[in-house]
């Protein structure tokens, strides 16, 4: 599985991948973006089997990625890892193409249960 992680937080996107690996999910590679528009240009050059973004970002936010992931037909599994998701910005998320929504603090267990739920 080849996943990229969209968070301007470099830490937390170091515990993402470290949660991604306790969950011994078959990773073949994972690559890291600190906002939408920085994610962009990586998603167009490479084929993604996941994409697991922040909601709040500097220059780009999450759902405005991804609402142009989606507008250019780019179909990739899609959740959010926020550490804030409330139901509206739950519904306008899965409005948008998002699968799952991850909130932050979270484990490996949480993780897994929303992205099989999913």
């Amino acid at each position: 599985m080849n996943v990229l992680i969209v968070d301007d937080s470099r830490a937390m996107r170091m515990i993402v991948t470290r949660t991604l690996r306790q969950m011994a999910v078959a990773i073949d590679s994972i690559t890291e973006a600190a906002d939408g528009s920085e994610a962009l240009p990586i998603v167009k050059a490479g084929k993604f089997d996941l994409i697991i973004c922040d909601w709040n970002m500097p220059i780009m936010n999450g759902i405005d990625f991804l609402r142009e992931r989606r507008k250019a037909g780019v179909a990739t599994r899609f959740g959010f890892c926020t550490s804030e998701a409330s139901p509206d910005m739950r519904i306008l998320g899965m409005q948008a193409g998002a699968q799952f929504f991850v909130t932050k603090p979270f484990n490996a267990d949480t993780f897994q249960f929303a992205m099989q739920a999913a």
